[in-house]
């Protein structure tokens, strides 16, 4: 089987370009999608190749075998050079090299990967979500605020770890206060119908001076960070 030349990559990649575009995602939006999907495709090939330099395959000496564990550790260690320049260079393409350290305003796109995120999570404890778009994105920009660009690209995983973590409290939180529950949508535990909760919970869980700093600055209603706190406390 030939190898996939670079001529058909960058074909496919702006073939992709092109729908999104007619989708109505701008160039830059969909560029940075396309900047993180190839940093986690280095970042995964350095991982299988990590694991070539855990062994030799066969037994054919020690030098075959030293000589095969060099050349894979020497690979792993490119590749982890390559896939950490991608994705500093998917998370700030224009900044200096150090600005995936630093906090920067939150984007379009990084609101939108934080939809996408939470929904399904929210939907493994409850079968209904709610709440107004405009509140929702409120949210989640005052939640991807607390983080720097480079955590905001792997906030899925962060969060998918979380409602791993703390499933049965979580179960336990939703069946209390969340959809369904005795208590209504409106009040001090309404945000526990919208998919943005798991997200707030882990920032809670995680920072929450930085983010009660972000949600005064956004005049987001306190009542709803106490009505997290009160329920999760109650929960464990």
């Amino acid at each position: 089987m030939n190898a996939l030349d670079a001529v058909s990559i960058l074909n496919a990649k702006r073939t992709l370009l092109h729908l999104l575009a007619r989708a109505g995602v701008p160039a830059g939006d969909a560029e940075g999608l396309i900047a993180l999907v190839e940093a986690g495709a280095l970042a995964g090939a350095q991982e299988e190749a990590g694991a070539l330099a855990r062994s030799a395959p066969g037994d054919k000496g020690e030098p075959y075998e030293s000589g095969w564990l060099d050349g894979a550790r020497a690979v792993t260690e490119d590749l982890a050079e390559l896939a950490e320049r991608a994705l500093r260079q998917a998370v700030d393409p224009e900044g200096p090299a150090d600005a995936s350290d630093v906090r920067s305003p939150v984007g379009r796109m990084e609101v939108e990967r934080a939809k996408v995120a939470v929904t399904p999570l929210h939907l493994t404890f409850t079968a209904d979500s709610e709440l107004d778009p405009e509140v929702t994105e409120q949210v989640l920009v005052a939640v991807l605020s607390t983080m720097t660009p480079r955590a905001r690209a792997g906030y899925a995983g962060r969060l998918t770890q979380f409602t791993a973590t703390h499933r049965a409290r979580l179960e336990r939180l939703y069946t209390q206060y969340g959809p369904g529950s005795p208590t209504a949508i409106h009040g001090r535990y309404s945000l526990l119908h919208s998919p943005t909760s798991v997200a707030v919970l882990e920032r809670l869980a995680t920072t929450a001076p930085a983010l009660r700093e972000e949600w005064d600055a956004a005049e987001l209603p306190p009542a709803w960070l106490e009505g997290l706190l009160t329920a999760w406390h109650a929960a464990s």
